[in-house]
């Protein structure tokens, strides 16, 4: 039996697609929106333009990093969840796909600040969608 869904409990969940982007070396890009503290995944919420993940995905990535998703290079990650880094009292629930784009990724948009890190021990403070459920994913011994 499943629990009724609380129109409020909706309300309070922001649903976004991310992207993890590794350089040659293994380090993952992550970022910092203006006024946040913590760095987390690039990419946001749907659009009513966009058709699908991919479409916002392409979307972000060009807005917030100057970048072009190599749409080729998609794979699907998880979807997890976790309190959201930037709205009190909501919850962040994702979709991650692994992707690469061209372009140099420079800070554009709300986005103050971006860094390469190593996901096994990051030395910014990380949002916990990703150090929880991303970060851990990507230096599990299945991963590529």
């Amino acid at each position: 039996m499943h629990a009724a869904v609380n129109p409020l409990d909706d309300a309070l969940r922001i649903r976004i697609v991310a992207a993890v982007i590794r350089d040659a070396t293994g380090r993952v890009l992550l970022v910092r929106k203006r006024g946040a503290e913590v760095f987390q995944q690039p990419g946001g919420k749907r659009d009513p333009g966009d058709v699908d993940d991919l479409a916002t995905l392409a979307r972000e990535l060009d807005e917030e990093l100057g970048c072009r998703l190599r749409t080729d290079s998609v794979r699907f990650l998880c979807q997890a969840e976790a309190p959201a880094a930037n709205e009190r009292g909501h919850v962040v629930e994702g979709r991650i796909y692994v992707v690469d784009v061209d372009g140099e990724p420079q800070p554009r948009a709300e986005i103050e600040e971006l860094r390469w890190v190593d996901p096994v021990a990051p030395d910014v403070p990380v949002a916990r969608l990703s150090r929880e459920h991303i970060l851990p994913l990507l230096t599990a011994k299945t991963m590529v």
